[in-house]
């Protein structure tokens, strides 16, 4: 069982900068993979990224390669997603996922999902 949280969410200016947080909670080891997804009303839940509970390897979708990085804080049972140079195609709702077993870019291999945090890029 894995509980997911995610915050940092908000409004930010096209070019700029922002950091979201997943909390989570609960049985967590280095088989789980721990994964970013967005989903805008009228349209498909994409993949954002993911990355291996160990931080042994790590997906990015080519939308967000080069911009968005994915990382971890073992520490903290925190997994975060940077995003810089962001663009008002980036504004929708990012959730945070997780599941047991290998990496995947299909959402419905997660079994976990966090409430989602809204990300408004404006021009």
């Amino acid at each position: 069982q894995v509980q997911l949280v995610e915050s940092g969410g908000g409004l930010v200016q096209a070019g700029g900068s922002l950091r979201l947080s997943c909390a989570t909670s609960g049985r967590t080891s280095s088989y789980y993979v721990l994964g970013w997804f967005r989903q805008a009303p009228g349209k498909e839940r994409e993949f954002i990224a993911a990355t291996t509970w160990s931080g042994g390897s790590t997906n990015y979708a080519d939308s967000v390669k080069g911009r968005f990085t994915i990382a971890r804080d073992n520490t903290k049972n925190t997994v975060y997603l940077q995003m810089n140079s962001l663009k008002p195609e980036d504004t929708t709702v990012y959730y945070c996922t997780a599941r047991y077993g290998r990496i995947s870019n299909n959402g419905a291999q997660y079994n976990y999902w966090g409430q989602g945090t809204q990300v408004t890029v404006s021009s």
